[in-house]
């Protein structure tokens, strides 16, 4: 499942005003939207009495409620999660440049230490920044959002046969973040494998060897 992500833009102007954002940006060493990892802080953007911003949110909707993060949510269907995506004001979009699933079986490297699982980087051929389908909540923690997750496409599914997240076209934005709950989830479909690209494996703690 997608637990490692990359964002290597800065807010913009991206799927229409959301050129600002709602609350004033972290100044700490603690916030690197470029890599997001469970529970660290992440740009997403959402709507709010009409107005579309950036926002920044942690990434675990449930704020350390469960023993692990709750960062892909699937099952739309379960009461706890419908009211949620039922809801246009708990919807976002979690912008990325691209997204890592691990090799299913570890890797021996031939240098004699312990075989390790790659990183497998995808990215989307026709949005260098593409749109992923979440929603979000107010926890003890703050501001905390989830990625969408669904079929895996046939470029995802060889690396991680159960999921992939939910990439939206960019006509579908609108869609996601104002819909009935009945169209949101006709959206929980595999993105196209021909307009996406993997490289890859990647083993970055071993001196960048791949």
């Amino acid at each position: 499942m997608c637990n490692r992500a990359r964002m290597s833009h800065e807010p913009e102007a991206l799927w229409g005003s959301a050129s600002q954002l709602f609350d004033e940006r972290p100044r700490d060493n603690r916030f690197d939207p470029r890599e997001l990892r469970p529970k660290s802080r992440n740009y997403v953007i959402r709507e709010w009495d009409g107005e579309r911003a950036w926002d920044v949110m942690l990434w675990d909707v449930l704020g350390g409620g469960a023993a692990w993060p709750m960062t892909n949510v699937r099952q739309l269907g379960l009461k706890q999660w419908r009211a949620l995506a039922a809801n246009p004001e708990n919807r976002c979009i979690i912008p990325l440049t691209e997204f890592c699933e691990w090799t299913p079986e570890p890797v021996d490297l031939g240098d004699g230490k312990k075989p390790l699982k790659g990183e497998m980087w995808f990215q989307v051929t026709d949005q260098p920044v593409f749109p992923v389908a979440g929603f979000w909540q107010r926890t003890k923690e703050g501001k905390c959002f989830t990625m969408v997750t669904c079929d895996p496409n046939e470029l995802v599914a060889p690396i991680h046969p159960k999921a992939m997240i939910t990439i939206l076209e960019p006509e579908d934005v609108d869609t996601w973040l104002r819909g009935s709950y009945d169209e949101v989830v006709a959206l929980q479909r595999p993105y196209s494998a021909e307009k996406m690209t993997v490289r890859g494996p990647v083993f970055p703690t071993r001196d960048g060897i791949k």
